[in-house]
């Protein structure tokens, strides 16, 4: 209401107002809560049986939708080690994977929502212990309750604050992006 005051003195019509008003929330969204490759999302969301809007959440906590690899070699918008995607390679029947593939947004898309899937079937669904075992590994989730973990039993800090972010920002996509997710 008061950049509405403040743009009528300084001369803007209601219509300037307005018409300003959607670049500018556009803007925000992009900066606080961006979303790119929402063709591939929905696409590997059918395709796997997954929350489109999840998807988008774990992008979003691993890399921001910016390709880049991490120090520890993860790499693309999923951030996927090379060893987990020789592992989704192997099991899915993959014979040509090759590490520098994982730049390629459909790559990456597709394994990490494979992997995921198969974190989500591994634990009967818990979201939070695939959300969990994607970031810290199912050697810690099945020690700390496997299927049955819940967000207060995760005992690293780090790990409970990125499953509580990823389940917060996937409500965001969800009310935000509703139909560039195809909800």
């Amino acid at each position: 209401m008061r950049a509405l005051v403040v743009a009528l003195a300084l001369g803007l019509t209601v219509a300037g107002v307005i018409a300003l008003m959607s670049p500018v929330q556009d803007a925000i969204r992009e900066i606080t809560l961006p979303l790119r490759h929402e063709d591939i999302i929905r696409q590997q969301a059918a395709d796997k049986r997954l929350d489109p809007a999840l998807i988008a959440a774990v992008i979003y906590r691993e890399s921001k939708f910016r390709d880049q690899t991490s120090k520890a070699g993860a790499e693309g918008l999923m951030q996927i080690l090379p060893d987990t995607a020789r592992f989704v390679a192997h099991k899915t029947g993959g014979t040509d994977f090759r590490p520098e593939d994982l730049g390629d947004p459909q790559i990456n898309i597709a394994y990490g929502t494979w992997y995921l899937r198969y974190l989500l079937d591994e634990y009967h669904g818990n979201k939070v212990a695939a959300i969990a075992a994607y970031n810290a590994g199912r050697r810690h989730v099945d020690r700390w309750g496997g299927a049955a973990l819940k967000v207060e039993d995760i005992r690293f800090p780090e790990t409970q604050e990125y499953v509580s972010d990823v389940l917060d920002k996937r409500g965001e996509y969800a009310k935000r992006y509703r139909s560039e997710l195809g909800l």
